[in-house]
């Protein structure tokens, strides 16, 4: 009898370490670091764009015909490469594509640094696969050139035509060139102003905002950091550039739990998707929702006169219009506590999506919804 009672003592004492374990991983992954919460003021990716030729297709480029910028772009290259021909003259390419290049700068970029360039068509052309992106600059918003894009293009996908039948897999009309621009110009990137440095949370929220002050201060000591407002929070930061990165790496690895997120219902009418968070909550209340099915078939009908009465054969249409109102009972729908009662009660309605957005929105104009409706 007592080794049974010691077996069923460590086997409870094995129990209870398990569930201490998994609610303390449980909740530890709740918690994320400040880096996937925040950015530093100032440092940020910068968008570049350039307009350029992609040459090399298999007959799959423009028709240049009806893209006269593709010609042109091809005339003003080969004039910097020293032939010249006449503006008049009608060029019939078919292995040349006038492309968009996009690319973008990553912070703290330098001179030399190969990033990723997008190339998308312009034209008609039909594939880019097999092209040669053509030496592209890529410029800023301020207009200067900073860096230089070229290179063979990476496309996801395949096709082929014969007649008139064509199959393509994917999308060929963009690609991607890994590695493909060099950075020519760099761009100044202040890491903090003076004494401070800012960082900017993804999300307003003042409760998460006081969090991660808490975090800074309790794991750097003192009151190096303070918000100053819902977004923002200033920290005092070494002026020795090789402190301030350490300093900074240290913050950005910080584990801060956030707030629960206000609670929201995302929309999109054009697709019938419904998307809730966790915190949405609704109260008890009763839904009939019923449907209108409008009905016009339309005939066409012919007058034909007697023999010799002189009159004309007329066609006239005859439309029988029906409708048909589909009623729907009144149906009792349970208060949720949580996203699960939530989803139990709207799934117990029987509702389409696109009927579930009507009741949705009908739910929060009478209150029983308790989560703010956000249409995309």
């Amino acid at each position: 009898m007592e080794r049974e009672m010691n077996r069923l003592g460590k086997k409870f004492i094995r129990s209870a370490a398990i569930l201490a374990l998994s609610l303390l991983v449980g909740g530890n992954a709740l918690a994320e670091r400040i880096k996937d919460l925040a950015s530093v003021q100032g440092v940020r990716n910068n968008q570049l764009v350039g307009y350029g030729v992609v040459v090399g297709l298999d007959g799959s480029g423009d028709q240049t015909t009806q893209t006269p910028f593709t010609t042109q772009g091809i005339i003003n290259m080969l004039a910097q490469l020293g032939t010249t021909l006449p503006t008049t003259q009608a060029l019939q390419l078919k292995n040349v594509a006038a492309v968009m290049v996009t690319a973008s700068l990553p912070p703290f970029s330098r001179i030399g640094q190969q990033i990723d360039v997008t190339v998308s068509s312009m034209g008609n052309a039909r594939s880019l696969r097999g092209g040669t992106l053509v030496l592209t600059p890529l410029k800023g918003a301020d207009g200067q050139v900073y860096a230089q894009a070229q290179g063979s293009l990476m496309v996801g996908g395949a096709g082929a035509a014969a007649g008139a039948s064509r199959t393509v897999v994917n999308h060929l009309l963009a690609g991607r060139i890994i590695a493909g621009a060099t950075v020519e110009r760099e761009v100044p990137t202040n890491l903090g102003q003076g004494s401070f440095v800012h960082y900017e949370m993804n999300a307003m929220d003042f409760g998460t905002t006081q969090r991660t002050v808490e975090a800074i201060n309790r794991a750097m000591g003192g009151n190096v950091a303070q918000a100053l407002d819902g977004r923002l929070i200033r920290v005092v930061a070494p002026e020795s550039p090789n402190d301030r990165v350490a300093f900074m790496g240290r913050i950005e690895n910080l584990e801060v739990r956030p707030v629960q997120a206000m609670a929201k219902v995302i929309i999109n009418p054009r697709t019938g998707s419904i998307v809730m968070n966790q915190t949405v909550l609704i109260d008890a209340c009763a839904v009939a929702h019923g449907s209108l099915s409008v009905v016009v078939n339309a005939e066409q009908a012919v007058s034909q006169p007697a023999p010799m009465s002189g009159g004309r054969t007329v066609t006239t249409q005859q439309a029988d219009i029906e409708i048909t109102p589909q009623s729907g009972s009144l149906m009792p729908v349970k208060a949720g506590a949580n996203l699960a009662d939530v989803v139990k009660a709207i799934n117990a309605l029987g509702a389409n999506p696109q009927d579930l957005l009507s009741i949705l929105q009908a739910m929060k104009a009478a209150g029983s919804l308790r989560a703010d409706l956000e249409i995309i």
